[in-house]
């Protein structure tokens, strides 16, 4: 289904359905746009002005600055500071992406990555306003990552196929359900420390990934919006075709009149294709299927269904 990781991350705006890709290279491409800025920056003597450009992209605890910087509930999921900050985070995202992308689709995947970057930012700030702890420094607190967008996919990943095993180094098999919780708890331990705004937007990314999910399963996708947001940006960037109108004739037909080509066969193969359509409950049964019993308990027909349907 895949080709190597590299190929699929070169080729990740040529290929549609190739979401996850996507977001791991626009991650990228962003660390590394904002790397060469800063070192040259520094090395010219302008760190200070680096360090008050970067702010404007990052996301603020303050609500009086969040109005002044509104965008920033969005950028600040595309931001890292070091290496190791983007390392883990991506390796975390295509790891879990993975089964996101695989069981749900590409535009759900995003659709989660966002709502989780988003739900994280809100938590991390409603936190830091209400919290007494927070209050000497909610105004001068600063959060970047993607870290909120990944814990989102994590336990998503985690709620949807609980059972699904990873092996890990020095340790062997482990259900993802357990790596999710154990990553919930550590984030809740140190949401009092030096990193407390991302330990939060961990959290919040955390309750969304797991209410996503659940909702998911009763029909309710709460990722449309986001959904017709790319949408329309994705038509907005799409190069225009030329709108040249072909038109088919087939013989007369008895009445003197030509009859548009296709058209008897576009009804004869209606019920066909109606029949062949895998609806939402069915995918939905499939799910809950998956989550009780694991993605080999699925038919053949079963798990043809639910790639038909990643697809779409």
């Amino acid at each position: 289904m895949y080709n190597s990781f590299w190929d699929n991350l070169k080729n990740a705006f040529r290929q549609q359905g190739n979401s996850l890709y996507k977001l791991i290279a626009i991650n990228l491409i962003v660390w590394l746009s904002f790397m060469v800025i800063r070192v040259l920056m520094t090395i010219g003597g302008f760190g200070d002005v680096y360090a008050s450009l970067i702010s404007w992209f990052m996301m603020p605890a303050s609500l009086d600055r969040l109005l002044i910087q509104p965008w920033s509930i969005f950028t600040y999921m595309f931001l890292h500071e070091g290496f190791f900050h983007i390392l883990f985070n991506m390796l975390f995202l295509y790891w879990f992406g993975l089964l996101i992308h695989q069981y749900l689709g590409s535009r759900k995947l995003v659709n989660l990555y966002i709502l989780g970057g988003l739900a994280g930012a809100l938590f991390y700030v409603l936190i830091y306003n209400l919290a007494p702890y927070f209050s000497n420094s909610v105004n001068s607190s600063l959060m970047l990552g993607a870290s909120a967008g990944v814990f989102a996919i994590v336990v998503g990943a985690a709620t949807l196929t609980p059972n699904t095993t990873f092996f890990l180094l020095l340790i062997g098999p482990v259900r993802i359900k357990y790596i999710a919780i154990f990553y919930v708890i550590l984030s809740f331990a140190n949401s009092a420390g030096a990193n407390a705004g991302g330990e939060l937007a961990h959290l919040g990314g955390a309750l969304m990934g797991f209410l996503y999910i659940t909702q998911l399963r009763r029909g309710i996708d709460w990722g449309v919006p986001v959904q017709k947001v790319g949408i329309f940006f994705e038509n907005l960037f799409k190069p225009s075709r030329s709108k040249v109108k072909v038109s088919y004739r087939k013989a007369k037909s008895k009445s003197g009149g030509f009859g548009s080509f296709g058209r008897s066969e576009s009804v004869s193969s209606s019920p066909s294709k109606a029949s062949n359509e895998t609806t939402q409950e069915e995918i939905d049964r499939i799910l809950d299927k998956i989550a009780d019993k694991g993605y080999d308990a699925l038919s053949k027909e079963e798990k043809r269904k639910l790639f038909e349907f990643s697809k779409k």
